[in-house]
């Protein structure tokens, strides 16, 4: 919709139209009239033509498609853009979050929204995690500005530099124990079970003695036994539902 059809009411719009269909018998031609009538109004006279046909087709005068079909067809063929557009977000988050648990974390999240921010926005994307717009600017802002983060988040940043130290100075065999051990030695104030959490968060991985424990050796080829509850574990009565989990535990 154009500046010049935004300046003016729906009242004086309908105004000009009737005055020109009432009135265009007196000039010599349709355009005379409408130039006549537009200077008038203080409209251009290509916009009250328009006005003037689109009127003819809503009361039927003049073949076409009236408004209110148009809008019905624009909200539809919006709605479905929308929904093609949702179906392609909820196909990509279905193979990022694939190995992910039933209630993905927030970095994961924030992660994908970074990947396919530049295609779909950042809004659509979070309607549909779901996670609050201001959450993933809110942390887009900290990775940019590291005085908007929390005491422990910037003591982290610090101690994963000297947990990466600790690991790669001793050839990468040590686990949370000896890096632990090492930075008390070298002063450091922190607990074995902060050294835990970073060395997870960074994927570190030790070396350890033995042979390692293999309980399961999965088959790729073999089909995989389907989820027929759909993770709802509620039964409405006793003997409904029966379930059955395998956990390994060392001895």
């Amino acid at each position: 919709m154009s500046k010049t059809t935004n300046k003016f009411s729906p009242e004086v719009r309908a105004r000009a139209e009737r005055m020109v269909l009432d009135n265009q018998g007196e000039y010599s031609s349709r355009w005379a009239a409408v130039s006549s009538i537009a200077a008038k109004i203080g409209c251009t006279a290509q916009a009250l033509n328009e006005w003037v046909k689109k009127a003819e087709v809503d009361d039927g005068l003049r073949p076409g498609l009236p408004s209110d079909v148009a809008e019905k067809m624009k909200a539809l063929e919006r709605e479905n853009r929308e929904l093609r557009q949702a179906n392609e977000i909820l196909r990509k988050a279905s193979a990022h979050f694939a190995q992910a648990e039933a209630r993905p974390p927030l970095q994961t999240k924030i992660s994908f929204i970074d990947e396919h921010r530049g295609v779909f926005g950042v809004e659509p994307i979070c309607r549909l995690l779901p996670i609050a717009p201001s959450t993933y600017y809110e942390n887009v802002a900290k990775r940019l500005d590291v005085d908007r983060l929390s005491v422990r988040a910037r003591s982290d940043i610090n101690l994963k530099i000297e947990i990466r130290g600790v690991f790669n100075e001793n050839f990468q065999v040590y686990g949370v124990r000896k890096v632990w051990r090492q930075l008390k030695r070298e002063g450091f104030d922190i607990a074995r079970c902060t050294v835990a959490r970073l060395i997870r968060v960074m994927g570190l991985r030790g070396i350890i003695r033995g042979k390692p424990i293999r309980t399961t050796i999965s088959d790729k080829a073999a089909p995989c036994p389907l989820d027929r509850v759909n993770r709802h574990f509620c039964a409405p009565a006793p003997n409904m539902l029966w379930l059955s989990d395998f956990t390994y535990v060392a001895t």
